[in-house]
């Protein structure tokens, strides 16, 4: 072997390297996972809301940045104060931590429904993060009063 060919294996194998400990998760990046997704039956015909938990199991902060859908014309996010809904640009989710989107508070609104989700059927839905990679939930449609806190 020449030595122009061991130079470019070796940067080659450094790079490979490289690159696999980035996905890993092995940098002290966000791993978030996802629990209790659902939507309540809508009620209405062009809109409806979501509901979640995002676990943020690793040493960094991420940000829930956007939401998408097939099913909806547009997906926002919005926060509940001072007894009032408003749309924001994103939710922190801290290291280590939590985000709940949940009846009564913080959630997702589904809006311009291009098709009325019916019980039993599931929605896909997908989630933009600033730092992690994109990841798609499956939120099932659930009885219009379905509240897993209550249960």
């Amino acid at each position: 072997m020449n030595r122009r060919t061991t130079l470019v294996t070796a940067v080659a194998l450094t790079a490979g390297l490289t690159l696999a400990g980035c996905s890993d998760g092995g940098d002290g990046g966000p791993e978030l996972k996802v629990s209790g997704a659902f939507m309540p039956e809508p009620v209405m015909d062009d809109m409806a809301a979501g509901f979640l938990t995002i676990k943020n199991a690793g040493s960094t902060a991420d940000r829930l940045t956007s939401l998408t859908s097939d099913i909806a014309g547009e997906v926002q996010i919005h926060e509940a104060k001072n007894q009032k809904m408003q749309e924001v640009q994103s939710f922190d989710i801290p290291a280590n931590g939590e985000l709940n989107l949940e009846r009564g508070g913080n959630h997702i609104m589904f809006l311009k429904l291009k098709k009325k989700p019916e019980l039993g059927e599931k929605v896909a839905v997908e989630l933009h993060f600033e730092k992690a990679a994109t990841m798609t939930v499956d939120f099932p449609v659930e009885e219009t009063t379905h509240n897993p806190k209550k249960q």
